[in-house]
Formats: C-alpha cells, sequence, structure tokens
C-alpha cells in the first residue's frame, strides 16, 4: 500500500526540528530511514531546494524555502507528484501561520509542535486519494516537476554527513558535496578569461602605483587600495562562476558594484574607454553568473 508515513518541519540554518508527525511505526528499515532523514535535515542548504532521495523500500523527498525545510518518509511506489504537493501544502500552511522572525528565534526542538495537527490531518488526506480529488491541483504539480524535477540524491551524495549510515558500497570518501552547476557555457568561459584579464591589468596597476609611492611620497596611495580591490572583486566573480555559493547572485552583483566604485576612483588614471571596458566585463560576468543555475533549479532571475 502507498501512504505517506512520516513528515518533519526543519529550520535549515541549523536542522532545528520545529514540527513534527507522531510517529507510531516500530519497523526497522523505516527507523533507519529515519535516521538518514535526521541527519539529512542538518545539511539541506548543501543540496537543491527540491530533491528525492530512495532508501530501501522507501522514499525521503523534501523542500526548503525562507530557511525552513520539510521532510517527509514515503513508501516507494507512492506517486512523485502528490508527495511533493503533500510537502507544498505544509509549506504554504507553515508560512502563513508562523512569521519569519519567530522561526528564526526558536531556540528549543519542536517549538511549533501544535503544527503537528495540521501535519498529521494532511498525512491522512493524501493517505486517501478519493479524498484529494477536488482538494489539490495535480496538473499543476505535474507541469512544475516536469519543468524542474527533483534531484536525485545518491548514497555518495550522502557519504559524509554526520549520522548516515548508507548500505551501498562508497566509492568516495570526504566531505559531502556542494551543490553543482550546469555546464559552464562558451560566453560563461569568455567572461570568464575576460575578468581574470581585467583583475590581471588591475594587479599589475596596482604593483605599479606602489613603485611610485616609494619613488615618490606625493603619490596617493588610495589608488593601490583601488587597484587590488578591483582585483579582488574580478577574482571572486570568477569564484561565483564556478561554485555555487549561498545569496550567489547578491554576492556577484555586490562583486560588480565594487568593480564600477573601484574604477570611478581611478578616473583620474584611466581614460574613458578603459573603464568602460573593466565595468562591461564585469557586468558581463555578473549575467554569466547568473545565468548558471544549480542542477535541477529553475534560473532564478531574483537578486
Amino acid at each position: 500500500m502507498s501512504m505517506v508515513l512520516f513528515a518533519s518541519v526543519v529550520r535549515v540554518a541549523d536542522g532545528l526540528p520545529l514540527s513534527a508527525s507522531t510517529d507510531y511505526e516500530q519497523e526497522k528499515d523505516l527507523q533507519e530511514t529515519k535516521r538518514h532523514l535526521k541527519g539529512l535535515s542538518k545539511k539541506l542548504g548543501q543540496f537543491p531546494d527540491r530533491c528525492t532521495l530512495k532508501s530501501g523500500p522507501y522514499n525521503v523527498n523534501f523542500i526548503y524555502s525562507l530557511g525552513v525545510g520539510y521532510l517527509m518518509v514515503c513508501t516507494g511506489n507512492y506517486p512523485n507528484v502528490l508527495a511533493f504537493c503533500f510537502l507544498d501544502e505544509l509549506q504554504k500552511e507553515f508560512i502563513i501561520t508562523y512569521d519569519t522572525k519567530r522561526i528564526s528565534s526558536a531556540m528549543r526542538p519542536y517549538s511549533f509542535i501544535e503544527f503537528d495537527t495540521f501535519i498529521q490531518k494532511t498525512k491522512q488526506r493524501y493517505n486517501s486519494p478519493r479524498s484529494l480529488s477536488t482538494k489539490i491541483n495535480l496538473a499543476d504539480m505535474q507541469t512544475e516537476i516536469k519543468l524542474r524535477p527533483p534531484y536525485q540524491l545518491s548514497p555518495e551524495d550522502l557519504q559524509a554527513i554526520n549520522g548516515f549510515s548508507v548500505r551501498a558500497a562508497s566509492k568516495y570518501k570526504g566531505i559531502a558535496p556542494t551543490q553543482m552547476l550546469e555546464p559552464a557555457t562558451l560566453p560563461g568561459i569568455v567572461s570568464c578569461v575576460l575578468s581574470i584579464l581585467c583583475g590581471g591589468l588591475n594587479l599589475l596597476r596596482g604593483v605599479h602605483a606602489i613603485e611610485s609611492i616609494l619613488q615618490n611620497d606625493d603619490e596617493d596611495f588610495n589608488y593601490v587600495i583601488a587597484f587590488f580591490l578591483g582585483t579582488a572583486a574580478c577574482l571572486y566573480q570568477c569564484y561565483l562562476f564556478a561554485y555555487f555559493s549561498v545569496w550567489r547572485n547578491s554576492k556577484s552583483f555586490l562583486a560588480f558594484a565594487l568593480i564600477c566604485l573601484s574604477n570611478m576612483y581611478l578616473y583620474e588614471l584611466r581614460n574613458v574607454w578603459q573603464i568602460l571596458f573593466h565595468v562591461a566585463v564585469g557586468a558581463f560576468m555578473t549575467l554569466q553568473i547568473r545565468l548558471r543555475q544549480p542542477l535541477g533549479k529553475a534560473p532564478d532571475y531574483n537578486v
């Protein structure tokens, strides 16, 4: 029989459990899967915001948004669409019921245990599919999953999560992997090369500025700082393009702003075309960072 067996709500930042469904099941495989879920809840931010994991005869599914994660365990034959509809309902109700400040200030585990009532009622509904026909729109979720399918976690993805024991033989040992990005495109590679070039030019000019200061005390040391800040911003944009990071788009925009400010300060040492070149490369790099999304995630054009 296909059914939802367990669900929980956790804070993404530290894995603090906020609420969970009452557990009556003592089956050994299920208890082991729940131990996996507990370890996973502490590392949600390392994975895409919609994932699924096969754990023996069960599936673990989760989503997270606005700093809160929603996890569930269901039987392996439970429909994927229904599973994510269930999680989506939990998310909408939790966001409406509790404000962000209260969630972030929670200190004790299960501070919102009263939400268990809603979890239990929703679980009962989703374990009786006939009662769902007029209450949820499966077509919308089917379309969303088709356009943005959940990321399939493997035992290797979870190898180094504390408290996680996987049965499959591991091919490697090490830290849990960070979220993977889509393959780099040609424009992205070109923008990265140009950004490195701009960083190198800034570094070279900064070294020459230091030499001028040593020879002439009247030189402005702030020019050196501006050149080196421009170098750091260009190289940091390359890093953001190559690796996943939390608030990646916001960080790339701040790096671009730093490039603009440093070039504005250096207007006496550069002509208009040089300044436009550095700013254009920074803007192009910022765009490519925003376009290169994590695997399994639809493009997000919000900073």
